[in-house]
């Protein structure tokens, strides 16, 4: 079709006039360029040769020395002004010996407009891809070696001033500043000194020289003339405003510049009309408006990148075959504003696009690809291929391959989806003018379709990995040495695929530095390159054009270096998506927009996704697949970028592999797949937080305890591996040398993560491990091949590792570099397992390279040897060996490890596994197996230790992450030196951070919380002073009197019915992390650990107990129950509010805790002594139960229990007592003050057995299960309740009580008429060695441990088993305690408090032990201090302790909790109330003990103090 000139009243005069009024001032340049006179060029032939005119200037042409070297078929038919003034103007530099630089945006006009100047003139050219990695070597000479000499090469520039030709250098802001100064001289005076020995010289100096010298003499001086026809036209973009260096000043000086810019409106248009005959006028019109728009000064204020003009050519042909294609999606393939911009910058190029009417409603009507038929001839090979739209099929041709196409969707391992077939129509149709960009997230499925793609032209794939260390000499031509050691060139890959014709695809162009890709920018715009070695490649028709012109051969074009490229050649590349604003992700520049077509593969639907994944799996579960697509949806659609960051780790490659997974195991938890996936162990705290979340909004969760465990061990049967619940057969290997065997103990974790990773290895994948540092990444893989007897071949990365020793490892062997395989291509050829370590440390671009060998099984070694997945019949091949696997270890990301992000790069093309330290008990287990010999306590010590500064390091407080490794070496240690102090050992660790203050105040403080005396000194023991006990005297007798008369008269009837039950109601259960300090870090002291809890300021202590290792803690403002193992970091909390609410009375409820034993583990009885109150509570679940005793009680409780509201004369009223030393038998005793009755509560049977008795009852003491001591209320007469003595009495359910007779040992003795008030008597007996040891005399008998105010102890040797006179031994105070009033410390100074309510009194039978809280004014200070102190010192003291006692605490929150092991020696202490210097130092917390409320408890190993107030001791 003729195109239409532009004239006055055309259309394309009317659009120009329309936009003119439109885009205003944006059009000012181009109006400007247009406004010069019409210039005409003229090919005149004279006698005296050819001559060139433009306008008033003529050239006289000159016959080329190489005529392969001039440029052809650059000229356009019809050459717009513009463009005819640039050649005019050059021809005027050309004319003065000026050099020229063609400055403008981005685009291949500027070096087109220089090739058609040389077309013009007829010049030979030598042209330069200017990159940030070109050397002065580059330029000048290169050193090459031929029959083992070295020489040199002239390369471009000398050869260009050698032989008249015209240096093209193209790209100067892409090399480095110090590079092109080298030119200067040469550009400046023609004049340059070689590396050979010989100086160029400018022709007229030369000349002036011949006319004074022979040639000879020159030639032997090494001077050498430079053409008076060499020229240099350079290329470049404007820097600043486009990405580059800018321009060395002295460089730039040199040079005459001219500022190519687009062609104007109407030459475009005109263009474009000629190249879209079927499509509108205006549509042409409205797309170059919008491309003017986005070029112009405005747009670029605005951050928006240039939009390719050059490329609108190609859309307008793809448009004038297919018209329905809505201009928006159009301008995306040229211009993917949506995923280069930012919110604003997509929305001005929206706004911009309203307003030149290019924004339509209606979708793509493109759908699929029909069909694919071969139509090639012998010269070409092409497609028809045939695209269904919504009112008809275009069929239409495109270059296809040299193998044969094949029907859409055919392959086996492409699902049809109708994102994806659209997706591949579009393609088609980009093929069709230029070459392909696909854009998409990793894991998305772009090399899947890139594949099918090619699959269906017949194309054979080049794959090439791109990485930011690419040079421009890995892209094109590389380096190496025959085998008589002379240097040659070798071409790469894509040279090799640029001449066969084969579709190259690009992976990674995101990662590539622009200034080495700017290399392939001739090559994707013109099809023309210029290698190192002087090849030059042609575009197929200038090639066909070359030939025919000179009339050479193939063979004799090539005998040139010149060679075509093949018509069939393609290039697809693939990035991620750029991130808007970023200086080092945004990758698609305006210079890179020029070179292709971009097309964004979205993320599919639910639907789509879920047809990919059964499609490919057919037997995975459709609920686990639900489940998944609706997590990652729902973290792809969120904005929140916590989530979004959490998306790219479940991609659609990831969700295959979990899917895969899940089929071929069903019992796998779809929870810890994801988590495996996402390494959410060492996610931030705020994403792993977020993942939880929506696991838990999508109804994922893990599996119970209970389903996880099994039995996780791993067994070698007849050649069958079995590692938990999977089996593998063991490999018989060849070299079993290389498979490794290292010291291995196997712990519960690390065979959970060899379980996992031998499933993944049975489905082929390739393992990623990642993990701390020392965490036994390498000695897990080492047994997990040791176990499947798999050779190894062991590959450490560093800083340094580089693609080429990643693949080959050059060395020179008899003059000639030799390239010896690595451990990887090792692996590869012999099918062993490669293992590489510390991944992380390399550079990510460089371990990129194994995404091509992971995923296609392909990778291009140094040396030109291709590693394929299949045999295959190209030469100088690898095939890879069905048995070959990868497995790498990498550390986690981010700090302190100086790594780089693996798991972030390339995670998603691994099965990832994250190893972690051993869990407590597993690393124990694994400790006593290092150390056998070492004491268990210090094991312990370490590993509680180490585990709370791996969670200090979690949390960020520290940064080091301290690892299993650093424990094994100190266990080590001490098992071989075990005299050494564990606080020297421990300093092997920690002496790293010896020098950072803040560092080591942290590490001392958390290694003394858990008792590592770390900086202690032997000089650090500060036990409390012993003082002597007065000796042990024999006081009395203990008569039981059993004569008939007190039978009969003190039988006590037996009643039982059954309680009545109340509730249950449910109360919440709140747990709490609490820490356990290790009280002897620093100094030795009688305490040996203490809690912090949770209580408020004024809460009050009132009851402590154990169970075993269990603690119970009971507080009454307000009512509280507080439970927490011993050896456990977590504490449970019940509050009771509800049931006791808080007053403003004085009277608070005094709580009694009874901890029942099996079948009622974890259930505690609680007793308010006032109201009698009676209460069941399952500390699990919270069940709360009243128990009430009979109807009488609990109308009378009813009354009763309104305690908060009574009278300040009813405070003295009696108080209900609960026994509980048999609890754990699951029954309980009561009684009340003054009362006569007893009630045994049997929780089991449901049952109270009522006692009635003859006395009043003060206290009870259960000095046996079957036998009570009673004390009568005035009297303060004992009682022993026993059983009847005779068969019928007991059938009758009738106990007996027995009166007990104190008599003195000796008319002298003190206490000859007292009557003793015990205080506190043992449940159970002195063992016969510590009996002996109180008596000093060796002795076997019942007896009990009697405590009471004027003794230290007695000891009643018989009772209660024996109905003899039992004999007491007592150690007798000097003067007898004395019950004071004091200051009530929770209510303040004005109100005064009576007598303790409890007696603060226990006894270690195990330790020979009496422990009482003392006030402060009875601790003997002057037994304590030496002598010398004087009076008024001992005073000063004495009213500090008191001064402290009556001080009200201050805390913030918080109540201080502690435990107090006592250790002494039962024999040498006998029965000893330890020193009272104990009590000056802990005074301040027992004497709040006495005076409020709280006492204290035993445990069978130790001794409980307990402080009630908010102070810490």
């Amino acid at each position: 079709m003729p195109s239409r000139i532009v004239c006055k009243g055309t259309a394309a005069a009317v659009a120009a006039r329309r936009i003119r009024n439109i885009l205003g001032p944006v059009m000012l340049k181009g109006e400007r360029t247009c406004s010069i006179h019409n210039v005409q060029s003229k090919f005149l032939n004279t006698s005296s040769g050819d001559i060139v005119k433009i306008g008033d200037l003529s050239y006289q042409l000159k016959k080329p020395q190489r005529p392969e070297l001039v440029p052809i078929k650059h000229m356009m038919d019809s050459l717009p002004q513009t463009v005819v003034q640039h050649l005019r103007w050059i021809m005027q530099k050309d004319l003065l010996g000026q050099d020229v630089f063609l400055i403008g945006p981005p685009g291949p006009l500027r070096r087109s407009v220089a090739m058609q100047y040389l077309e013009l003139t007829k010049r030979e050219v030598e042209y330069v891809a200017l990159s940030r990695d070109t050397t002065e070597t580059d330029l000048k000479q290169r050193r090459e070696i031929r029959a083992g000499t070295a020489f040199y090469v002239d390369q471009c520039a000398v050869r260009a001033a050698t032989e008249g030709r015209i240096l093209v250098l193209e790209g100067l802001e892409k090399a480095e500043r110090n590079v092109l100064p080298v030119l200067n001289n040469l550009l400046e005076n023609r004049e340059m000194q070689l590396e050979d020995g010989r100086f160029l010289m400018s022709s007229q100096r030369y000349d002036s020289l011949l006319k004074e010298h022979t040639k000879e003499e020159l030639d032997s001086w090494k001077i050498v003339r430079v053409s008076e026809d060499f020229r240099v036209i350079a290329l470049g973009l404007p820097v600043p405003r486009y990405t580059g260096n800018p321009l060395d000043p002295p460089l730039r000086s040199r040079f005459q510049a001219r500022d190519i810019y687009y062609l104007p409106f109407k030459d475009q248009l005109e263009l474009l009309y000629s190249l879209g005959p079927n499509v509108a006028a205006q549509r042409i019109s409205q797309l170059l408006s919008v491309a003017t728009a986005l070029c112009s000064q405005e747009s670029a204020n605005l951050a928006i990148p240039d939009f390719p003009v050059d490329n609108l050519a190609s859309a307008v042909k793809v448009l004038n075959l297919f018209p329905m294609l809505t201009p928006q999606q159009l301008i995306r393939r040229l211009y993917p504003y949506h995923v280069i911009l930012g919110k604003e910058g997509r929305t001005a190029v929206e706004g911009l696009l309203h307003r030149f009417e290019l924004v339509e409603s209606r979708e793509s009507q493109v759908s699929e690809v029909v069909s694919v038929e071969s139509v090639s001839t012998e010269t070409t090979a092409q497609v028809a291929v045939t695209i269904r739209t919504a009112a008809d099929n275009i069929t239409f041709q495109v270059p296809s391959g040299v193998c044969p196409p094949c029907s859409p969707h055919r392959s086996s391992g492409f699902i049809k989806i109708p994102t994806h077939s659209s997706l591949l129509a579009e393609m088609m149709q980009s093929h069709l003018v230029k070459d392909i960009c696909l854009i998409g997230a990793k894991g998305c499925g772009k090399s899947v379709i890139v594949r099918e793609f090619a699959d269906m032209l017949g194309y054979t794939i080049e794959p090439i990995m791109l990485y930011q260390d690419m040079t421009a000499r890995d892209l094109l031509q590389q380096r190496y040495t025959l085998p008589n050691g002379d240097t040659a060139w070798r071409a790469s890959p894509l040279v090799s695929a640029a001449q066969e014709g084969k579709l190259v695809i690009l992976d990674g162009i995101h990662r590539v530095n622009l200034g080495t890709l700017a290399v392939l920018s001739r090559l994707l715009h013109d099809r023309e390159l210029s290698l190192y070695d002087g090849t030059r490649l042609l575009r197929w028709d200038r090639y066909q054009a070359l030939q025919q012109e000179l009339q050479l051969s193939d063979e004799e074009l090539q005998q040139r270096s010149v060679f075509p490229v093949h018509p069939s050649f393609r290039v697809v590349a693939l990035a991620e998506p750029p991130v808007a604003g970023s200086s080092t992700q945004q990758w698609l520049g305006p210079e890179m927009l020029t070179m292709f077509l971009f097309h964004t593969v979205n993320q599919l639907g639910k639907a789509e996704e879920a047809a990919i994944i059964q499609g490919m799996i057919p037997h995975v579960p459709k609920a686990a697949v639900d489940q998944l697509l609706q997590l990652s949806h729902s973290l792809r659609q969120t904005n929140d970028p916590t989530a979004q960051s959490l998306a790219s780790s479940l991609s659609t490659r990831q969700l295959l592999r979990i899917c895969r997974r899940i089929s071929q195991y069903p019992e796998e938890s779809i929870a810890h797949a994801v988590n495996k996936a996402c390494l959410s162990r060492f996610l931030p705290s705020l994403g792993r937080t977020a993942l939880q979340k929506y696991l838990a909004d999508c109804s994922i969760q893990e599996l119970s305890q209970s389903a996880t465990l099994h039995n996780y061990t791993c067994t070698v049967q007849n050649g069958i591996l079995t590692i938990g619940q999977v089996s593998a057969p063991v490999f018989k290997a060849d070299e079993k040398m290389k498979v490794p065997d290292v010291l291995f103990y196997e712990n519960k974790q690390h065979m959970m993560v060899m379980e996992d990773m031998l499933k993944d290895f049975l489905l082929g994948e390739h393992l990623l491990l990642v993990g701390n540092q020392g965490v036994g990444k390498n000695k897990v893989v080492d047994r997990f091949l040791h176990l499947m007897n798999r050779p190894r071949e062991y590959l450490q990365l560093h800083r340094d590792t580089t693609v080429q020793t990643l693949t080959l490892q050059p060395s020179v062997r008899d003059g000639i570099i030799v390239y010896e395989d690595s451990p990887l291509v090792k692996a590869v050829k012999m099918g062993h397992i490669l293992v590489i370590d510390e991944a992380d440390k390399a550079p990510t671009n460089v371990t990129c390279i194994l995404k091509t060998l992971v995923e296609d099984g392909e990778m291009i070694l140094a040396d030109g040897r291709r590693i394929v997945s299949e045999a295959s019949e190209m030469s100088n091949v690898i095939v890879m060996h069905p048995n070959f696997r990868m497995i790498v270890l990498a550390n986690r990301p981010g700090f302190p490890f100086l790594g780089n992000d693996f798991f972030g790069a390339l995670g998603d093309i691994f099965s990832c596994h994250s190893v972690d330290n051993p869990k407590p008990e597993a690393e124990l287990a694994m400790l006593r197996q290092y150390g056998p010999d070492v004491p268990e306590a210090i094991l312990q010590k370490l590993v509680a230790a180490f585990g709370e500064l791996r969670a200090m390091a979690d949390k960020g407080t520290i940064t080091y992450p301290y690892s299993t490794r650093e424990v094994v070496n100190i266990v080590k240690h001490l098992q071989k030196f075990p005299d050494e102090g564990l606080a020297n050992v421990v300093r092997n660790v920690f002496d790293f951070d010896s020098y950072n203050k803040d560092a080591r105040e942290v590490l001392i403080t958390a290694l003394h919380k858990h008792g590592i005396p770390i900086g202690a000194k032997i000089s650090s023991v500060h036990l409390a002073k012993e003082l002597p006990l007065p000796a042990c005297q024999m006081s009395g007798y203990w008569t039981i009197n059993q004569s008939g008369n007190a039978r009969r008269k003190l039988l006590c009837p037996t009643e039982s019915h059954k309680i009545d039950i109340k509730g249950p109601v449910f109360l919440r259960v709140q747990p709490y992390d609490i820490e356990r300090h290790e009280s002897r870090a620093v100094s030795f002291t009688e305490e040996h650990a203490h809690w912090q809890i949770p209580m408020n300021e004024v809460n009050i202590i009132c009851d402590v107990t154990t169970a075993k290792d269990v603690i119970f803690v009971a507080t009454c403002n307000p009512v509280s129950i507080y439970a927490m193992k011993e050896k456990a970091n977590t504490l449970h909390c019940v509050e009771l509010y509800e049931l006791f609410p808080r007053t403003l009375s004085a009277r608070q409820p005094l709580i009694t805790v009874a901890p029942l034993g099996e079948p009622l583990d974890g259930q505690v009885i609680l007793h308010e002594e006032q109201s009698n109150t009676v209460l069941h509570l399952d500390l699990v679940t919270g069940a709360t139960r009243r128990l009430l005793f009979t109807e009488d009680k609990e109308e009378a409780a009813h009354k009763t229990s309104q305690w908060w509201s009574s009278k300040k004369g009813q405070v003295n009223q009696p108080n209900f007592k609960m026994c509980r030393e048999f609890s754990q038998k699951n029954w309980l005793l009561f009684y009340k003050e003054d009362g006569n009755q007893l009630e045994v509560l049997d929780i089991l049977e449901g049952q109270v057995h009522t006692i009635s008795l003859p006395i009043n009852l003060k206290a009870v003491f259960m000095v046996a299960e079957d036998r009570w001591l009673l004390v009568e209320n005035k009297t303060n007469k004992k009682f022993l309740l026993t059983k009847p003595m005779h068969m019928g009495a007991e059938d009758s359910g009738v106990c007996q009580l027995h009166t007990v007779t104190e008599e003195p040992h000796g008319m002298g003795f003190g206490m000859s008429s007292e009557i003793t008030i015990p205080q506190e008597i043992s449940s159970a007996q002195l063992s016969p060695e510590n009996l002996s040891a109180v008596l000093d005399q060796k002795i076997i008998s019942p007896n009990r441990l009697f405590c009471d105010s004027s003794t230290y102890a007695r000891v009643i040797v018989g009772f209660p088993d024996l109905m003899s006179p039992n004999e007491v031994h007592t150690f007798k105070r000097e003067s007898p305690l004395t019950d004071g009033r004091g200051v009530d410390v929770f209510f303040g100074g004005s109100r005064h408090i009576g007598p303790p309510k409890r007696m603060n009194c226990v006894t270690l039978l195990t330790t020979n032990q009496v422990v009482r809280a003392l006030q402060a004014s009875q601790v003997p200070l002057a037994d304590i201090y030496p002598k010398g102190v004087g009076r008024n010192t001992l005073s000063r003291v004495c009213n500090e302790l008191n001064a402290a006692s009556v001080q009200r605490p201050k805390c913030s929150t918080q109540s201080c909790f502690s435990l107090h092991y006592r250790f002494s020696s039962p024999i040498a202490l006998a029965l000893l109330e330890k020193s009272p210097a104990m009590f000056s130092c802990t005074m301040l917390f027992i004497h709040h003990m006495i005076k409020t409320l709280p006492f204290l408890c035993t445990c069978p190993i130790m001794s409980l103090y307990l402080s009630a107030a908010a102070c810490s001791g």
